[in-house]
């Protein structure tokens, strides 16, 4: 593989998925059923100690779905960080409350709890905090802050199953948490998206969402989407989840090889108290950041991606005038590496060759 491109990104589907969806495709049961059912409760027994768990199509549907449950509407708002995906904010302006953006920290990438407590106002409804590139955020800090003001805590999980806080699971310190199982996640469904929450309440709410507002057929009880997950989409999900482990080991493994042998550029930072799952393994280059990653393709071979050019106050779809100084500064600064699991020794170094090489020519 070393001779070919390295992508910076690479969803690992093998036959294990294939037999698995083959066989929903011979039951001609195609639609939510049993194999949806056990995804949910096998991803609640390993990812998220136990908590509820709902199956969605998507990890916006996911997020969407969660705050309508959870009474986030008009005249609401909730403080969500600039330095993510849009996916983030749009569900939040999508049940019709506002996203107020607060900045991040340098070391991690997520939101700073001395910035979102100067944002809490008469009209916050809670805090969303992204888990970016796999990194926990600062969870006490941010629950401690929505007791004292009696607001919601949520938790954007979309990047980060199986990463751990003080040996506690992401998704489960919010009021939900919103995973996504996007291809080029760490874990596949092919497309789709689970909700976890602690609140029985929230949970039926959101499968009431997801099912065009019924638990009976033709019983309608609120009005809802079509956002359920197919038991194709779950058979893959399955196969995935069981292969988790081993390819959050590998991409960690990865991590630490790049922690030991990058120089001139910014590695990441990982807190004590943290198990990072590495959805991306991001550095930062102060000077040609596009440059640099051009470079690397051009010259090495390497992919690399920037995650977010533009951080979401400033996209046309908000164009918000906020001062977000280590947002504008991680937005020109980030480049995230290859770390996925199908690596291999040459392809790592490689990697690290291509990076030092730059660094030292200044790119």
């Amino acid at each position: 593989m070393s001779r070919d491109f390295i992508p910076a990104a690479r969803p690992l589907i093998g036959s294990a998925e294939r037999a698995a969806v083959d066989a929903v495709l011979r039951s001609g049961l195609l639609a939510q059923g049993a194999e949806v059912a056990a995804f949910e409760d096998e991803f609640a027994r390993d990812l998220v100690d136990g908590r509820t768990t709902v199956a969605v199509n998507s990890g916006t549907s996911a997020l969407h779905l969660g705050l309508l449950a959870a009474g986030v509407g008009p005249g609401d708002e909730v403080i969500v960080p600039s330095f993510t995906f849009a996916a983030t904010a749009n569900a939040v302006a999508l049940t019709g409350a506002t996203p107020v953006f607060a900045d991040i920290r340098r070391d991690d990438y997520t939101l700073d709890p001395g910035h979102v407590a100067s944002l809490v106002g008469e009209r916050t409804r809670g805090i969303m905090a992204v888990h970016l590139y796999g990194h926990p955020t600062d969870m006490a800090a941010l629950g401690r802050l929505a007791e004292d003001h009696g607001i919601d805590l949520y938790e954007d999980a979309a990047q980060a199953h199986g990463a751990r806080l003080d040996d506690r699971p992401v998704g489960s310190f919010g009021r939900f948490a919103a995973f996504s199982l996007y291809p080029t996640k760490n874990m596949t469904s092919g497309e789709g998206g689970m909700v976890t929450t602690g609140d029985a309440g929230l949970a039926r709410t959101v499968r009431l969402l997801r099912n065009q507002g019924m638990e009976a057929r033709y019983a309608n009880e609120i009005v809802g989407f079509n956002a359920r997950m197919t038991d194709v989409h779950a058979a893959i999900g399955r196969v995935q989840l069981a292969d988790l482990p081993e390819r959050t080991k590998a991409r960690r493994a990865t991590a630490q090889f790049f922690d030991a042998s990058l120089t001139g550029v910014g590695r990441p930072t990982v807190a004590d108290n943290v198990l990072h799952v590495y959805h991306q393994y991001t550095v930062t280059i102060d000077d040609d950041r596009d440059g640099f990653a051009a470079a690397l393709r051009d010259e090495y071979g390497v992919g690399s991606g920037v995650y977010y050019p533009t951080p979401v106050h400033r996209l046309p779809a908000f164009a918000r005038s906020e001062q977000l100084p280590n947002t504008e500064w991680a937005a020109r600064r980030v480049l995230s590496l290859p770390v996925h699991p199908a690596l291999d020794d040459e392809d790592r170094e490689r990697i690290v060759t291509a990076v030092n090489s730059l660094a030292r020519a200044g790119a």
